[in-house]
């Protein structure tokens, strides 16, 4: 990207930024609408140890005629009272366990909960497919001066009025909390509350204590989703000389039917899917973009839904990560100088390797060693491409569009469903700007 195309892109996310200029209230906490246990420690399984980032999202409605956004804010806070007796971790404040783990301090203190005014209408803030920190951020509630996720609570909502009659809910939840699926049953009960359901569809499932881990801890399996890579390549300065541009790349069901046929050209693969043909390109495109020496050892990490892969199967509704990391280790010169179907060859065995042992193995791996996932010199795909948030009926109709405020990390990509039926993926990632052209380049020759 050229000088002046940089600051192009830099002027127009600071100008609608400013267009939004958002106005918040002051914060309030929302507790559980009826009495819910307090005073113990609500257990936190290995599982959700690891990924205790803040995901920030933002649903966006526009208001039928006859129904303005006047009463959402009272509406949604009612609603959220009502579903926080189910989930009521949610009202309570993270603490650490006598093990020195992750827990949730049931205190019952509620939720902190805003409502805010945008000085523009709801169309002014584009479709939300590129991550806008800046702009978008400005419809989340974040905790002023909150240090560490321990002075953060588990939700808060922001609830931002336009001037076209629309509004917007922000939420910034931890993923300790719940993994996408989780969290996308969370709100749509939430909503299920809100539109007047005396019970919940799915009612959560509360009991984390089915993924303790074993005593003695049995590993099984090399994990080398933990393995600290050394960056031969200058990443570090690279990344830090540079600003980060995010983009989006949409890929149609024809272009996704392409990138399929690319990795099942050459015979090494029978048959593949979509995920782990998109996977795989994109994997080797960004290798090539950021330009790594050939003898950078380089780690693609993905989330697997284990939920029917445990034996027996975690059961419906459990409230918590029921993920687990996978991984696929290559050199970027055998990555580059393969076709895309080993790597998505690569992809599809990473993906077989989480079986029930392989799940359990990771569970007991943190207990044995605390070690975190590392993110050096790695790739971390996550998918939300399944997820139906668009079920958020609140009584204002779907999301007129929704989407993440921010990718959690910079070694983050984000395939995220897109259009009328979902077929599409938009894939979200931010890279340094010399290195965005050129997978920028690459993606256009699909």
């Amino acid at each position: 990207m050229g000088a002046e195309a940089k600051h192009i892109g830099v002027a127009m996310a600071e100008s609608k930024a400013q267009l939004m200029s958002v106005k918040r209230g002051e914060p309030t906490l929302v507790p559980p609408a009826e009495a819910t246990p307090t005073g113990e420690q609500y257990y936190l399984s290995n599982l959700d140890q690891n990924i205790a980032v803040i995901v920030q999202t933002v649903y966006c409605f526009k208001c039928p005629s006859g129904r303005g956004h006047e009463d959402a804010a009272d509406a949604l806070r009612a609603a959220l009272a009502r579903v926080l007796v189910h989930y009521h971790p949610l009202a309570g404040r993270l603490g650490i366990s006598p093990e020195m783990k992750l827990t949730v301090e049931c205190t019952g203190e509620g939720a902190p909960f805003v409502e805010a005014d945008a000085a523009c209408d709801l169309a002014d803030v584009g479709d939300l497919s590129t991550p806008d920190p800046a702009a978008l951020g400005q419809l989340v509630y974040s905790v002023p001066g909150a240090k560490n996720i321990l002075e953060m609570p588990p939700i808060t909502a922001q609830v931002t009025r336009f001037k076209c009659g629309g509004f917007s809910l922000g939420l910034a939840m931890n993923h300790c909390m719940f993994d996408g699926l989780g969290a996308m049953e969370f709100v749509n009960s939430w909503a299920e509350m809100a539109r007047g359901a005396a019970e919940l569809t799915v009612p959560p499932f509360m009991d984390r204590t089915v993924l303790r881990a074993r005593d003695p801890p049995v590993i099984s399996f090399p994990h080398r989703e933990f393995d600290e890579i050394a960056d031969v390549s200058g990443m570090a300065a690279l990344y830090g000389g540079q600003e980060l541009i995010y983009r989006s790349f949409c890929f149609d069901p024809d272009r996704l039917e392409r990138v399929r046929a690319l990795a099942l050209a050459g015979g090494d693969l029978e048959r593949c899917t979509t995920f782990e043909a998109l996977s795989g390109l994109v994997w080797r495109a960004r290798t090539a973009a950021l330009g790594l020496a050939p003898e950078q050892q380089t780690k693609l990490l993905f989330a697997v839904d284990g939920r029917r892969r445990f034996v027996p199967p975690l059961p419906k509704g459990y409230f918590g990560n029921g993920i687990v990391l996978t991984n696929a280790l290559a050199t970027a010169g055998d990555l580059l100088a393969s076709p895309v179907s080993r790597a998505a060859g690569m992809v599809q065995e990473a993906v077989r390797m989480v079986t029930d042992e392989y799940m359990r193995s990771a569970v007991d791996y943190f207990e044995a060693t605390r070690a975190r996932p590392s993110l050096a010199s790695t790739l971390l795909i996550t998918t939300w491409s399944r997820l139906a948030f668009d079920g958020a009926d609140f009584g204002w109709g779907e999301p007129a569009m929704s989407g993440p405020v921010t990718l959690p990390e910079k070694e983050v990509i984000l395939f995220l469903a897109h259009g009328k039926e979902r077929k599409s993926i938009n894939v979200l990632l931010g890279l340094p700007a010399s290195a965005m052209g050129a997978f920028k380049e690459l993606m256009d020759e699909i």
